[in-house]
This record gives structure tokens, sequence and C-alpha cells, in this order.
């Protein structure tokens, strides 16, 4: 199933009830007065995040979506019955855009948080509030407000920990098979992932992390060549960035460049991403000899003047993958711990 990680819908708040116009007429009461009651509110639009879902897919088929309007008012000053609120389900990481404005109205990262988006109209006023010294029989009523309606764009970024970075056919779909229960499509052409995978990477009882395989990306994309930006946001929220690079290419481009070219990219879509804790993986060390894939892993190593932590690896035979998963849940590990001492230190 593709993921749809970006869709645009219409929701509407139900329209308040309307007052009434009544007066009360009994058996030995004959000045009984105006009793026409007030109208319900209509029911408001909410959007619920959800940790069962992860795809905005169901949103293809439907696009619109109406809260229940309040019921009318009533003699002998009874209230209408509001309109039920309406509950739209979303997965979490669902950030939610106002279409009209532009603007972020929310941004859902947590099991059952829910936003306002569309607020019910209230119910009209019956004619018993306009009752004075001098109109003793009120004749007027106001109707429901209208509910609130807005077109939203729900954009999806994904979760996880640990993102996996690289170009077509780097090797992430292989690795993450290997280094958890995820079964993503794995083949010798380009674009195999048409969609991000996550994968829980369990080093021990109670100790894992999720991790992204992110589609790969190619020189342009964050000016949407290829894939694109679509797939580029689904980083931001990692903690933590794999960039996979494939030892020898097969299209005999230098690593070195692909590295940068990736790097590239990142800048261009968000500066921020550049700050992340960034990892080497120089994949399929297995296609060279132990001796070849050590020289060439130095070599583009030193070229690049690569600071950080870097790694030989080959996700196919899984050589070094299981001590790269162990050292990246010790740095995430870390990463818990500054940030609840710098919670407890405010």
């Amino acid at each position: 199933m593709k993921l749809v990680d970006e869709v645009e819908i219409t929701v509407t708040a139900g329209k308040g009830g309307n007052g009434c116009v009544g007066f009360r007429r009994e058996k030995f009461i004959p000045l009984g007065g105006p009793d026409g009651g007030d109208g319900g509110d209509g029911g408001s639009v909410w959007i619920q995040a959800d940790e069962n879902l992860n795809t905005l897919v169901d949103f293809r088929h439907q696009t619109m979506f109406r809260a229940q309007r309040g019921e009318g008012g009533m003699g002998r000053q009874m209230y209408g019955k509001g309109g039920d609120d309406l509950v739209i389900v979303v997965p979490v990481g669902t950030v939610v855009h106002n279409v009209t404005t532009d603007e972020v109205i929310g941004d859902l990262t947590a099991h059952e948080q829910r936003l306002l988006v569309a607020r019910g109209g209230k119910g009209g006023l019956g004619n018993m509030h306009f009752k004075s010294s001098t109109n003793r029989s009120p004749r007027q009523s106001t109707p429901g407000e209208e509910g609130e309606e807005r077109t939203l764009r729900l954009e999806l970024k994904l979760l996880a920990d640990v993102g996996l970075l690289g170009f077509p056919n780097a090797g992430k779909s292989t690795l993450i098979r290997a280094v958890s229960a995820a079964t993503p499509k794995v083949a010798d052409y380009p674009f195999t992932t048409l969609y991000p995978n996550l994968g829980v990477v369990s080093v021990e009882p109670a100790r894992s992390f999720v991790i992204a395989d992110i589609p790969g990306l190619i020189e342009g994309a964050a000016d949407g060549a290829g894939l694109g930006a679509l797939f580029l946001r689904h980083i931001q929220r990692t903690r933590l960035l794999l960039h996979l690079v494939e030892i020898q290419p097969l299209d005999g481009t230098d690593p070195v460049e692909q590295v940068r070219a990736i790097e590239r990219e990142l800048e261009k879509f968000d500066t921020g991403l550049l700050d992340k804790p960034r990892w080497l993986l120089i994949n399929k060390a297995d296609t060279l000899l132990p001796d070849e894939a050590e020289a060439e892993a130095a070599r583009i190593v030193a070229t690049l003047g690569w600071n950080g932590p870097w790694f030989l690896v080959s996700g196919l035979a899984h050589d070094g993958t299981r001590e790269v998963m162990l050292k990246v849940q010790a740095a995430l590990d870390e990463l818990d711990r500054s940030e609840r001492e710098a919670a407890d230190a405010l």
C-alpha cells in the first residue's frame, strides 16, 4: 500500500438550532406569557491522534466531514438538543494546517491528543428572552449560528528515533531487514522503497528504538526531484541519522560525491537537519575483499574529512550491523539522560 502522507479535507461544524417562538397556554393560566426555548449548539469538529494508525490513506476516499447540527428550541422553555461532536482520527505525528491562512493549527504528537478545528454554531434564543414590561408577547427569536467551515491540510511526519539516509540502492531496506522485523521490498534496481518503512530494533528486553527506512534521495530532492521533499520531512523528527553510502556504487559514481550531494539537499530543505547527530555507514563491504574494503572506507572518510562516527558494514551479510545498533541504543540512552537532566534543571 502506498503511503498517503499529505491530504486536504473540508470540515464543517454543526449549525446551531433556531430559537422557538412559543406561548404558555394552559387552563386556569390566562396570562402564561412567552415560553419559547433556545436552540441547541451545533457539534464541533475535533481531530484526535491514534497510535494504532500509521497512514492517511483513508482520507483518499472521504474528504468532507460535517458535525451534527443542533435541534431547534421548543415550547414550555424546552431547549433543543445540542449536536454531537465529530472526532476525526489520524495517526500520531500529524500536523494540521489551515489551507486558507497557511498557518499551522496544531501538531498531534501524543496518543489521544485532541485538536479543535471547527467550532459548532451557538443555538438561537427563544422568545422567552425578549419579554419585558413593554413587550409582554414577544414574537421574535434568533436563528442558530452557522458552524465554522475550514479546509485543512493534514501532513504526516513519521515519529522514529533513527532515520536511514542514502541514495537509491544504498542498501537501506536490506539494513532495516537485517536489524529489525520489518520486511521492506528489496531488489537490485533504484527506488525500490516508494514509502517509508518503520522497524523496531530490540537490542535486549525493554531496550529498543524505532528506525525509519526513508526512500532514496537524489540530487534536487529538496526542489521536488525524484521522490523529492515529500519524504525529506520524515527525517525532521528523528533524533539520529544513519547516512548509508554504497562502498562501490554500481553506476560508477564516487561515494564521496553521493554523501556531499545528500548533505546539500539536507541543508537546502532544512539547515537544522545538518545539526542532528549523523553517523556514516559504508555499506556493502561484502562486495570487496576485506583489505580492499577497509582501504576504500578509509579513503572515503579521509576525503570527506568526516569527524563523526563511521562504520564499515554489510547489511546483506549482517557484518557489523549488530555492533552499530548497540552503539545507536547507547547514544539514544545518553540523549534521554541529557534531556531528563535539562528538564530537571528548569
